[in-house]
């Protein structure tokens, strides 16, 4: 039962310095103003290590561009974690707009329109 268990942890671990590594080599490597700020929100890695998502959102610039940048980059970024990493297999890496935060954002929003629209035009003074 705990031999089930080493792999996933093994495999966290991976994933969360793949982040690390991947949050510092991004600015650093990919000097493209159009990007925007990539922030890497996290990393998913599939039991055998050969595929990473990459989950990121975008501020100050389009996604769509962020995301064709992160996708012709890739290969390159594989290559660096390649040198950074000591494992066997380094995941190919695959791109992911996490678009959680805009759509919080938008959540926050309405509940303050539903909130505000619900509330009396003018409150009664308490005496």
């Amino acid at each position: 039962m705990l031999m089930a268990k080493a792999p996933k942890h093994r495999n966290q671990r991976v994933a969360d310095q793949i982040q690390r590594d991947l949050a510092q080599i991004i600015p650093q490597e990919i000097r493209d103003p159009s990007m925007g700020l990539v922030t890497l929100q996290s990393v998913e890695l599939t039991p055998d290590l050969a595929h990473a998502k990459v989950f990121y959102s975008v501020l100050g610039a389009d996604p769509e561009i962020a995301a064709r940048i992160l996708k012709e980059k890739a290969g390159y970024l594989h290559s660096i974690l390649f040198k950074r990493l000591h494992i066997h297999t380094v995941p190919t890496l695959h791109f992911f707009h996490d678009q959680s935060i805009e759509r919080g954002i938008e959540m926050s929003r309405l509940i303050d329109e539903a909130i505000q629209s619900s509330a009396p035009e003018n409150p009664k003074e308490e005496n």
